[in-house]
């Protein structure tokens, strides 16, 4: 099965982050997803993660050399390109949330993320360094954002 491409939204716009946050706010504690196996409250922790890295990078062990080399090389253009994530799309290990979490806790943090780099804007991460690919410019930082949060908003139906 083929992932789609779609248009992709830009995340630094104030009204585009807007309708993340309302889609957020639609998801209720039992909320089931219609793929995967993470429960509401592992799916918005498991989209902090991306936010973490850029914010509090301290959370998380950098990649050494050789696996920045591997996921620069193999996983960055799927991560940062336009194509939409297929369903069965695996979960970097980072990126597991095993435990339950918090569901309104989680759903704060996701909701306070977007809007922080919202606010930033574009011209704070054009050129920014990523914790996992090098550099990437801002429609690259936008398309990793944009896509992730997509992806598992549709996996819960909002």
């Amino acid at each position: 099965m083929f992932a789609k491409k779609y248009t992709m939204e830009n995340i630094f716009d104030a009204s585009v982050a807007q309708n993340y946050i309302n889609r957020i706010n639609k998801l209720v504690e039992d909320t089931h997803g219609h793929w995967g196996k993470m429960t509401v409250d592992q799916m918005l922790a498991h989209c902090c993660i991306t936010y973490e890295m850029v914010y509090e990078p301290e959370k998380h062990r950098k990649p050494g050399a050789i696996a920045k080399f591997i996921l620069k090389t193999f996983v960055k253009p799927k991560v940062v390109g336009e194509k939409a994530y297929p369903h069965d799309a695996p979960t970097a290990p980072q990126f597991l949330i095993k435990e339950r979490k918090n569901f309104e806790d989680e759903k704060k943090r996701l909701i306070g993320f977007i809007q922080k780099t919202q606010q930033l804007g574009a011209a704070a991460f054009d050129g920014k360094e990523s914790f996992s690919f090098g550099k990437l410019n801002a429609q690259e930082w936008n398309n990793m954002f944009a896509k992730h949060l997509n992806h598992h908003l549709s996996q819960f139906g909002v």
